[in-house]
């Protein structure tokens, strides 16, 4: 058991989706991806899921893949998928929320926390070099303590309206 195998390298492994997933508190704005259409009569996503969010968080996700591939060529495809999925899963989780009435910015323990990072393992999965289970279990718990921290600093520094 190396501290790289166990610890360094399950960081470098997610490190694209946690990117992906906040990129657009930096850089969204703008646009609605649902462009305020409705289902069910209540918004698909909400304003607050912008075009600009979903282009950087994807973009910038895919610029640490690419730095990363250059020492550990697998981690493109991985990234790029880790992006991707990091968006599905975030904008699932706005789907739920709208459609069960909770408010734009409201929170949902773990739904908020850890549904980007499931959908972003489960489009990575396919392409292997997943971590150990001792280094799933750090980037579980790493995922919180981070998904915590980060919001509270982005809410400090007015990046966001809410500490979570």
């Amino acid at each position: 058991m190396s501290i790289i195998n166990e610890i360094v390298y399950p960081i470098i492994y997610i490190l694209p989706a946690y990117v992906a997933n906040g990129a657009p508190v930096i850089f969204g704005g703008g646009k609605p991806i649902d462009f305020g259409k409705k289902f069910r009569n209540k918004p698909i996503f909400g304003n607050h899921k912008t075009i600009r969010g979903l282009i950087a968080g994807i973009l910038f996700g895919i610029l640490i893949a690419f730095i990363e591939s250059i020492f550990l060529p697998y981690m493109l495809i991985i990234g790029i998928m880790e992006s991707i999925g990091t968006h599905i899963g975030d904008l699932l989780g706005s789907f739920i929320k709208r459609q069960f009435d909770i408010k734009e910015g409201a929170s949902i323990p773990l739904l908020d926390q850890y549904l980007f990072f499931v959908f972003a393992l489960l489009l990575a999965y396919p392409f292997g070099h997943m971590p150990d289970i001792f280094g799933l279990l750090l980037i579980i718990i790493l995922t919180g303590l981070l998904h915590r921290i980060t919001n509270i600093i982005a809410y400090l520094i007015g990046l966001k309206e809410v500490p979570w």
